[in-house]
């Protein structure tokens, strides 16, 4: 588990589509917590919003998001939807939402309409598909920043 840590100084190599996104206010950086249980898929997650100027955490199962939840308030969560754990990521933002009023992106390969119904209730900000692009993936967290 991470925890939430400032923006590093300097730039390490990414994805090419991040040198076209702008860094946020680094003293106005939103925490995101990233829920995935990809490795490979969370560090990349994590380098480019960190490179874009957000806190991030890392959480790998439902259970390590609602932990991190508790004691560190993100601003936005970005949700997988398969996770490995008992709860799927749907449980875990429906569970963020009714005791934080914490609102989820949904960045999932699982994205059908009984998905979309059954996340409802946690009123999702926005629902990015994978595959998807460093960039595109900042775009839709601050559009849900500004929505939230």
């Amino acid at each position: 588990m991470h925890e939430f840590t400032a923006p590093p100084d300097r730039q390490s190599p990414t994805s090419p589509d991040l040198q076209a996104v702008e860094p946020v206010d680094s003293a106005a950086a939103a925490r995101i917590l990233v829920v995935e249980d990809d490795f490979l898929i969370a560090t990349d997650m994590e380098s480019a919003l960190t490179e874009a100027g957000f806190e991030v955490a890392v959480a790998g199962s439902a259970e390590q998001a609602l932990a991190i939840a508790a004691s560190d308030r993100p601003s936005l969560v970005v949700m997988d939807i398969r996770l490995s754990g008992a709860l799927d990521g749907i449980d875990a933002a429906l569970e963020l939402f009714r005791r934080y009023g914490l609102r989820s992106v949904f960045a999932t390969a699982h994205s059908d309409p009984a998905a979309q119904a059954r996340a409802a209730p946690a009123q999702p900000l926005g629902w990015l598909v994978k595959p998807y692009t460093s960039a595109s993936l900042v775009a839709v967290v601050r559009t849900a920043l500004r929505l939230s």
